[in-house]
């Protein structure tokens, strides 16, 4: 190969690979974003329990984070129990009815995102814990 072909070979190749990492970065940029602007975006639900003999009601009431969520308890709620509360990122949407009655506990808890339900759950039995926990909306 002559030298003068040599050195056009190898200039097409570093531009050739310095556009193919700039549209990495690109890329990669981009994915940054969106992540980021994913973790701070804030999300409502709507956490709802109907049943009976429900001692207590724990859920995400919002300005934790993923990792240490800010849990709240409302004891001996009245039943139908509702709350719409403000999520960011991916906080993961919880909500967990609690009986410790032993004559017939029933519950159903249900959590809603833009009028859909993400999860719902139901149960009966004595002392009875039911759980419905979602994925962030804003996660997937």
């Amino acid at each position: 190969m002559k030298p003068t072909t040599r050195s056009a070979v190898a200039v097409l190749a570093a531009a050739g690979l310095a556009f193919g990492l700039g549209a990495c970065s690109q890329a990669a940029d981009k994915a940054t974003e969106r992540v980021d602007s994913a973790l701070s975006e804030e999300y409502q639900v709507t956490y709802e329990v109907t049943g009976a003999n429900i001692e207590s009601i724990s859920y995400n009431g919002g300005g934790g984070d993923a990792m240490n969520p800010k849990l709240e308890t409302v004891e001996k709620p009245k039943l139908p129990w509702r709350k719409t509360v403000t999520l960011r990122g991916i906080e993961a949407p919880l909500v967990t009815p609690v009986s410790i009655s032993y004559d017939g506990a029933q519950a159903t808890c249900k959590i809603t995102h833009d009028g859909k339900v993400i999860k719902e759950a139901s149960g009966k039995g004595a002392a009875a814990t039911l759980s419905c926990v979602a994925v962030s909306p804003v996660a997937g």
